[in-house]
């Protein structure tokens, strides 16, 4: 099957045109959609912007050069110089079958995103000021690569102003597909000092270590990065590559930790590199052997040095590891020799209003959130890590895990097989929890012991609404899986008026009966239009007259008329009075804040009190059909719901005859069903 991409080559080459995306056109939109800048830009191609005969899409032996230019971001530049120092995790994501000679303005690239790789195409046309490439651009090699993967994030993020906002651990997500913990390396309130041992024990991991000095006053947008007297340059991602030990010719065993500056081409320092203790020019070597400096000067690739780990410790701040499952890291010869790898479990899903979304713990309708089910055979360490599906304007977002081997009344096989019900979370306290952040993803790192836990994605708000990835890394097996509530009728929620003595629900019904035989025909019955004139009569004059509609009518006449005739009698509208009011009553017991009205994530509960246990799918029909624009519902909504899915539970139950919760049905009795319903 011809792609996307060779379509349109193919039909651009037949007509013998350069290609124009219609998805990013070549508008000031696509630059800024929020602030309007003091110019226009002017969209050219790369024909017009540089010297084609001398201009490349990607050369190998060029090094990497890529600027930010006038407007573009030094975070993605860093990312950028990352995966190019990853050479088969770059053809990856830059296609080497390309070239701009024969590309007929069309170029693809293949980005993680929204939990999978995606094939992302563009044109050539690019934004320039004054003649000159506004964002990203190449220094001297004249390779245009970075500037149409650049136009491709854009792309995916609605604008090139959209990447203003963008971080280095989104970035590296994106390129490399991996999930990115940050890790401070300097003591503070909440972590000790980084240790060797751990630096070891993740180099035995499939992932890349990349470590940043950071500081917070950095001029954003200087072609020249700044740099530390070391020579360190500020908020790039340098990558840890190994540790080793050399021993002084005095006897003494100095840690080494080897580094590759993925700015430079040389393996020795020079003026703009590291010039600290243990580079390539230091007197430092002077104090081991000929044999010694040998054997650690053999380790060194080109851009790679040498420092101390106390060095490593004081100068730069964090690490940013980018852990990859065996799958994505197969290609990287670098990592085919690491003993340990990452094995992946993923889950997707989406936050929904009033049926997913329920917010973080502090809110009542937490329970509602996806409730994952983790089980864990062997001891193990594993990486978790949330991502939401928006880039612009992205929700709070976090996680919690609870512990269910161990717990009181709980049993070490006990199989769980259905959502945990709101009671559980009053009762016992969570094994872990996530940072909140309005950021796109949110990672955690932490052992597990033998067992089972639920984990529940939230936004920390509820009723926001975003698609989500759960990605779960461990270096040994373990499963993951959806906890769903079964769909059941718990109580009868319409239930019959047996006689008259049961004076108590039917006293304040009675009053009625006067009106209801002036409308009823000689058979002392009613339809639906003179149910409706005689609600719209008797109803008190507050909320609950929302439910003298016409439509909440023809349903009680279906639920009730077993005949055909339409039409039900004094007994069947007293039924309907009474459950009505038991209706209001558990309506009132979920409408806190404001009387009337009902908020979206309770929903769930309060159909739960009348009767019904829901599943998520049933529960996201329920308010597809009922919810209102504001996220809310009103009596009539909930009434008008309990009467569907009694009228629709009461169709079932007379179909089952095995009890099996299996029916089957002729096509007319099912249309008769949906239309009833």
């Amino acid at each position: 099957m011809t792609s996307k991409y060779e379509r349109i080559k193919n039909e651009c080459r037949a007509r013998n045109t350069l290609w124009e995306d219609p998805d990013f056109p070549a508008v000031q939109t696509s630059v800024f959609y929020y602030q309007t800048p003091p110019f226009t830009f002017q969209w050219r191609r790369i024909s017009e912007i540089a010297d084609i005969k001398n201009a490349c899409f990607v050369n190998e032996s060029e090094n990497f050069d890529v600027i930010p230019g006038k407007m573009g971001d030094r975070w993605l530049v860093s990312c950028l110089s990352v995966l190019h120092s990853l050479r088969n995790l770059f053809y990856r994501v830059v296609p080497a079958d390309q070239s701009l000679d024969k590309a007929n303005g069309v170029f693809r690239f293949r980005l993680w995103w929204c939990g999978e790789w995606v094939e992302v195409l563009v044109d050539d046309r690019l934004p320039t000021i004054n003649g000159r490439l506004a964002f990203l651009q190449p220094q001297t090699s004249n390779c245009y690569w970075a500037s149409l993967l650049e136009k491709a994030i854009a792309k995916l993020h609605g604008s090139y102003e959209a990447l203003k906002y963008g971080t280095r651990s989104d970035g590296l997500s994106d390129l490399l597909g991996g999930i990115v913990e940050c890790i401070p390396i300097k003591a503070n309130s909440t972590t000790e000092l980084i240790r060797p041992q751990q630096l070891k024990s993740l180099l035995d991991t499939t992932c890349i270590i990349t470590c940043i000095a950071a500081t917070s006053a950095v001029t954003q947008h200087k072609n020249t990065p700044e740099r530390l007297p070391n020579g360190i340059t500020l908020n790039v991602n340098y990558r840890l590559c190994s540790l080793d030990k050399v021993e002084t010719l005095l006897g003494d065993a100095v840690q080494l930790v080897r580094i590759k500056d993925p700015l430079t081409c040389n393996a020795f320092a020079n003026s703009n590199d590291y010039e600290g203790d243990w580079s390539g020019l230091s007197a430092t070597w002077e104090r081991v052997s000929v044999q010694e400096r040998d054997r650690l000067f053999g380790q060194l690739d080109v851009g790679e040095f040498w420092m101390s780990f106390l060095d490593f410790t004081q100068t730069f701040s964090s690490l940013e590891v980018i852990y990859l499952d065996v799958d994505t890291a197969k290609d990287e010869l670098s990592l085919q020799d690491r003993p340990k790898r990452w094995q992946m479990k993923m889950f997707q899903g989406q936050w929904k209003r009033g049926v997913t979304a329920g917010g973080c713990r502090n809110h009542e309708s937490f329970h509602i959130n996806p409730q994952l089910l983790l089980n864990i055979p062997e001891k193990q360490e594993i990486v978790v890590a949330l991502n939401q599906h928006t880039a612009v304007e992205p929700k709070v977002i976090g996680f919690t895990v609870y512990k269910m081997s161990g717990i009181a009344g709980s049993k070490v096989n006990q199989k769980i097989t259905e959502s945990l019900p709101k009671d559980f979370f009053k009762t016992h306290v969570s094994f872990l929890n996530s940072d909140y952040g309005n950021t796109r993803h949110v990672t955690c790192k932490c052992q597990l012991e033998v067992g089972q836990y639920v984990l529940m994605p939230t936004t920390y708000e509820p009723g926001e609404e975003s698609g989500f990835t759960v990605r779960i890394l461990g270096t040994l097996p373990l499963r993951l899986s959806l906890l769903e509530t079964q769909t059941l009728m718990l109580l009868d929620p319409f239930p019959v008026l047996k006689n008259e003595a049961d004076s108590l629900k039917i006293k304040n019904v009675c009053q009625y009966e006067p009106v209801f035989m002036q409308l009823a025909d000689e058979n002392k019955t009613i339809n639906c239009f003179e149910l409706h004139e005689l609600l719209d009569a008797c109803l008190p004059n507050d909320y609950i007259k929302g439910c003298a509609n016409v439509d909440i009518c023809r349903q009680v006449i279906a639920l009730q008329d077993k005949t055909g005739t339409g039409r039900i009698n004094f007994l069947q509208f007293k039924t309907f009075m009474v459950n009505l009011k038991t209706w209001q009553g558990v309506f009132k017991m979920y409408t806190k804040e404001k009387a009337g009205i009902l908020r979206a994530e309770r929903l769930r509960d309060a159909l739960y009190d009348v009767g019904f246990q829901l599943s998520t799918d049933i529960m996201n029909c329920i308010m597809q059909r009922f919810i209102r624009k504001d996220g809310t519902l009103r009596l009539s909504d909930f009434a008008s719901a309990v009467l569907h899915l009694t009228a629709a539970f009461d169709y079932f139950q007379r179909k089952d005859h095995n009890q099996d919760n299996v029916i089957e049905i002729e096509m007319s009795d099912w249309i008769k069903c949906v239309l009833r319903c």
